[in-house]
């Protein structure tokens, strides 16, 4: 495993971690205060800012954008509302371009408006990725599935294992891996094996590190800081370097009654101590 305990390099600050207090502007010059090696913009923010200017701002920070959040959203009711989902994902691969990103992560969507097929939604789930797959690998721009605890399955993503996730990338062949996020996945008990499976075929494309809190009270914005939880995070860090990831540990909290309400100076401090001495 590759030794954390100076570095600040390898570490991505995830934008949604402290967007409650600052813009992207804010977080940018706070990645860059703090020596923070990377981020992770979500496309609001992007929007907000301006993809030009935002774009500078990362480049003249000497920032790497482990990833943009998000695409995906695949599933509609109708034809149209597909069609929809579809064309903004072509924008959202434009965008991850033209910020130089590493990936663009997808979360894939849930339930179609007024459905309970689930069946369909992941049907329809694969059928988008394939439809901008093409447009992805023209332009360079890998796309991560990101598998989501299976407590989100109806609203925002209906592929929750890294099994599945694999499953989709190999029948779509290259330009498309995973992003694997602690959260999510720390309970699958072929946790293991997946990684190693996603790193023999080269698709592991990001790291996402936080932890679950026990006990949990929301099940969006009540995630932990890295040690505060009952994810063992080093040994997921080292199933993943171990299968060939070399890339930065992306720290993503959402945490409505806690690091939200913090000084974001404070909150990207722990975050660099956590990410030394936990991941």
């Amino acid at each position: 495993m590759r030794d954390l305990s100076a570095d600040t390099r390898l570490l991505s600050l995830n934008a949604a971690t402290v967007r409650k207090r600052w813009n992207l502007s804010e977080i940018i010059d706070g990645c860059a205060r703090h020596q923070i090696g990377g981020i992770a913009p979500w496309r609001d923010q992007i929007a907000d800012c301006g993809l030009d200017k935002a774009g500078r701002q990362i480049r003249d920070a000497g920032l790497r954008v482990s990833g943009v959040c998000r695409g995906g959203m695949f599933p509609g009711r109708d034809a149209a509302s597909r069609k929809a989902n579809i064309d903004d994902n072509i924008r959202a691969i434009d965008e991850a371009v033209a910020l130089d990103a590493e990936c663009l992560v997808l979360v894939v969507g849930g339930l179609a408006e007024g459905s309970k097929d689930l069946a369909a939604a992941r049907a329809q789930v694969e059928d988008g990725i394939a439809a901008v797959l093409e447009y992805a690998k023209i332009n360079a721009m890998p796309l991560a599935i990101e598998p989501l605890h299976p407590m989100y399955a109806a609203d925002r993503a209906c592929v929750n294992t890294l099994h599945h996730a694999l499953d989709i990338c190999d029948r779509l062949g290259s330009g498309i891996g995973v992003a694997v996020d602690v959260y999510h996945v720390w309970w699958d008990p072929e946790l293991e094996a997946q990684i190693a499976r996603a790193g023999a075929n080269g698709q592991l494309l990001a790291f996402h590190v936080c932890d679950w809190l026990v006990p949990t009270t929301d099940m969006l914005t009540d995630r932990g800081m890295m040690g505060d939880g009952v994810i063992e995070i080093s040994k997921i860090r080292g199933w993943v370097e171990a299968a060939g990831f070399d890339g930065q540990c992306e720290v993503e909290i959402f945490s409505a009654e806690n690091w939200w309400k913090k000084d974001p100076d404070e909150v990207l401090k722990t975050c660099i101590a956590r990410h030394q001495s936990v991941v």
